[in-house]
C-alpha cells in the first residue's frame, strides 16, 4: 500500500489546560474509539495512525524552527519564518513556554504499539535533551491489553506521565455513555500506568450519570480511584454541546442532566468517599463550577469538602448570583461574591436577563456550551 505524503506538520484539536505551555506532537489523528456519547470532539472523522516517519519530520521541523528562534533570541539578528508556517508556529510558542514538556495527540498515542512509539521518543529526545516532561492522553482499554514491560519501556524512553478518561467509576454509568469500558478495567489499566513508574492523571465527569445514578457516579468512581490512587484527579464537570450523541438524548428528555446544585452535592459525596490515597485534586478547567476544590489528599480532603458546603449553604438568591458570575467568566472563585466589582457586573446580568433560582439552569446550559 502506497504510504501518504507528508503533508507539513500537523497539530490536532484538543489537549489538557495543564499541557497549555506543551509542544502539541500529533502521532494519530482522531480517536480510534470515538463512540463516547458525552463527547463531541472527533464525531465524523475516521480515526488513522500518521507515519511515524511523517511525526519524526515534525520534530525536525521543529527542531529546525526552534534554533533560528533561540539564535535570534541570543541577538544573532531577526529570525525568518521557515517554510512550514505552523511547525515555526508551534516552535515560536514552545520556546515562549521555555521548550519543557511535549504533548503526543491525538486521542490514544498508545494504540500505535510501543515499538513506534519508542521510535518518536528515541528521536525527540535526541533532539529536545532538555525536555523534562513527555505526555499522552490513553484509552483504559489500550493500557489494559498493553504488556507491562512495554510500559515500563516507553517510560524509560521518556513518556512519562499518561491521562486517562476515567469519567466514571459506575459500570451503569460507563455502559449508558458507550465508554467501552468497565470498572475493572479502568482499575487495571490505572494500577498498570503506576506500577510501569508513570505519572497518572485520571479525570472524573460530575453529572455523567444524570439524575438517576448520581450517588452511584460519585461513590462508585472514588471507589475506583481510592484503588488506584492516581497522581492526580482532575474534576471535569458534564457540560452537553450540540455536536454530543448525548445532547439528541437530553433534548429528548432520555438524559435527565444535572443541575449546578446537584452536581455540587455529587462532588461533595465523592470528595467524602475518598479515602486512603495520596492524589492532587485539579479543578482545572473553566467548565467547574467551584475551582477552590483543590488540594493534596489527605491534608486538604476537609478544606474541600467545605468549599463546596459553603457553596451549598448559600440562599437560592446568593447561589444564583455566583452561577451567573462564574459561568460568564466575572468570578474566579466563590470569594468573589465578597468583590463589590465583581458583584455588581454579575448582578447586572441577573437584572438585564431576568435571571431567576427558576430559569438560571437553562441560561447556564447555553454558555457552558460555548467552553466545549
Amino acid at each position: 500500500m502506497t504510504q501518504e505524503p507528508y503533508g507539513g506538520f500537523e497539530q490536532g484539536p484538543i489537549r489538557p489546560p495543564s499541557e497549555a505551555g506543551s509542544l502539541l506532537l500529533r502521532v494519530t489523528r482522531n480517536c480510534p474509539w470515538n463512540r463516547c456519547k458525552f463527547c463531541p470532539v472527533y464525531k465524523g472523522t475516521r480515526f488513522s495512525r500518521r507515519p511515524v516517519d511523517h511525526v519524526l519530520r515534525d520534530i525536525e521541523a521543529v527542531y529546525r524552527a526552534g534554533q533560528i528562534l533561540m539564535e535570534e533570541v541570543a541577538g544573532a539578528g531577526r529570525a525568518e519564518a521557515p517554510g512550514d508556517l505552523c511547525a515555526w508556529q508551534a516552535a515560536a510558542s514552545w520556546v515562549d513556554n521555555g521548550r519543557r514538556s511535549v504533548f503526543l495527540q491525538d486521542a490514544d498515542s498508545l494504540v500505535i504499539g510501543a515499538s513506534d512509539l519508542i521510535d518518536i521518543l528515541s528521536h525527540l529526545t535526541k533532539r529536545f535533551p532538555g525536555v523534562q516532561r513527555v505526555t499522552s492522553y490513553a484509552r483504559s482499554s489500550t493500557v489494559a491489553r498493553m504488556d507491562l514491560g512495554d510500559l515500563k519501556v516507553l517510560r524509560e524512553a521518556g513518556l512519562n506521565r499518561l491521562h486517562i478518561g476515567l469519567e466514571s467509576g459506575a459500570n451503569e454509568v460507563l455502559r449508558l455513555m458507550h465508554k467501552g469500558t468497565t470498572q475493572k478495567n479502568q482499575i487495571a489499566a490505572g494500577l498498570k500506568v503506576k506500577q510501569a513508574g508513570m505519572e497518572l492523571s485520571e479525570y472524573y465527569m460530575p453529572g455523567l450519570g444524570g439524575r438517576g445514578l448520581w450517588e452511584a457516579n460519585a461513590r462508585e468512581t472514588a471507589a475506583a480511584l481510592n484503588e488506584i490512587n492516581p497522581d492526580f484527579i482532575r474534576l471535569r464537570t458534564l457540560a452537553i454541546p450540540v455536536g454530543a450523541p448525548l445532547y439528541d438524548d437530553y433534548q429528548a428528555g432520555r438524559f435527565d442532566k444535572p443541575t449546578d446544585i446537584e452536581m455540587a452535592r455529587e462532588v461533595l459525596l465523592f470528595l467524602e468517599s475518598l479515602r486512603g490515597i495520596t492524589s492532587v485534586v485539579k479543578s482545572d478547567h473553566i467548565l467547574n463550577l467551584l475551582p477552590e476544590v483543590e488540594g493534596a489528599l489527605p491534608e486538604d480532603q476537609g478544606l474541600m469538602i467545605s468549599v463546596v458546603e459553603t457553596f451549598l449553604k448559600l440562599s437560592p438568591e446568593e447561589q444564583v448570583v455566583y452561577q451567573v458570575g462564574r459561568r460568564t467568566g466575572i468570578f474566579r472563585g466563590l470569594g468573589d461574591l465578597g468583590n463589590p466589582f465583581r458583584r455588581s457586573r454579575a448582578e447586572e446580568i441577573i437584572r438585564k436577563n431576568q435571571i431567576t433560582p427558576e430559569n438560571v439552569e437553562a441560561i447556564i446550559d447555553e454558555l457552558m456550551r460555548r467552553f466545549v
